[in-house]
């Protein structure tokens, strides 16, 4: 379970948060820095100049920030950007349907990514969850996107984990087994307690999943029946990323 620290620093989390999006995204502009941190322009240019001292980032000669060499450019989420981009307007429209937070996420081996959030309006809300990486199987779009390999490519993606790693592979196949199913995956509190999430896949123009789509929302909030609300807006939100992917 990860809980959000008690005093955390928002220019450490800032900066961070933007040296996921240059490794997983690709180059920024001080102004779109700004826009996706919500600050003003001077001081997403000091985060990112600090990158920049740091070996974070690099700037090139169109003023555009690129991953540093301390950044291991992570192959497997080529397309990211692109997702994100067809993914925002819908997301937008779902949490004005539902009022929760709406989280997109892709998986990389046995964790996930967060790589947009768009937050509920409410003053009870689950917050941001965009740089986040959590274990796979912990996570609402994690099971999700496990749910689209076979028993056999999780048996070895599983198998490949380090001693301390390891989970009760039959009682995942299980939960996978019912979310392919239903085609919606349910976390009740298993990676942050009081939250609540449904997700549902995000196919590419082969079928093939490439991202998570999910609502999180206050464990005060979760019913069964409301679940039951809110799951047709959230597939129909999925489906609609799916064809503009195509």
């Amino acid at each position: 379970m990860k809980n959000p620290p008690a005093y955390g620093v928002t220019s450490v989390d800032h900066a961070l948060r933007l040296a996921v999006i240059l490794q997983v995204e690709g180059p920024l502009t001080v102004s779109t820095a700004a826009e996706r941190l919500g600050v003003a322009k001077s001081t997403a240019h000091r985060l990112l100049t600090t990158l920049v001292y740091r070996d974070f980032a690099v700037q090139d000669d169109a003023r555009s920030y690129h991953a540093g060499p301390v950044l291991e450019i992570a192959t497997t989420t080529t397309g990211t950007g692109a997702i994100r981009a067809a993914a925002l307007a819908p997301m937008r429209a779902l949490v004005d349907t539902v009022d929760e937070t709406v989280n997109l996420s892709v998986r990389t081996g046995r964790t996930i990514r967060f790589i947009a959030s768009v937050e509920s309006r409410q003053t009870l809300r689950v917050s941001s969850r965009e740089g986040m990486v959590l274990p796979a199987h912990r996570s609402t779009g994690g099971l999700v996107m496990l749910a689209a390999l076979t028993d056999e490519q999780i048996t070895t993606l599983y198998d490949a984990a380090p001693p301390g790693e390891r989970i009760d592979l039959n009682e995942l196949r299980a939960e996978l087994k019912a979310i392919r199913r239903s085609g919606i995956a349910i976390n009740l509190e298993r990676t942050e307690r009081g939250l609540n999430a449904i997700g549902h896949a995000i196919t590419d123009t082969a079928g093939a999943t490439v991202a998570a789509l999910s609502v999180s929302m206050p464990s005060v909030r979760y019913s069964p029946a409301r679940v039951r609300r809110i799951t047709p807006a959230l597939t129909a939100t999925a489906r609609a990323i799916s064809t503009a992917l195509s």
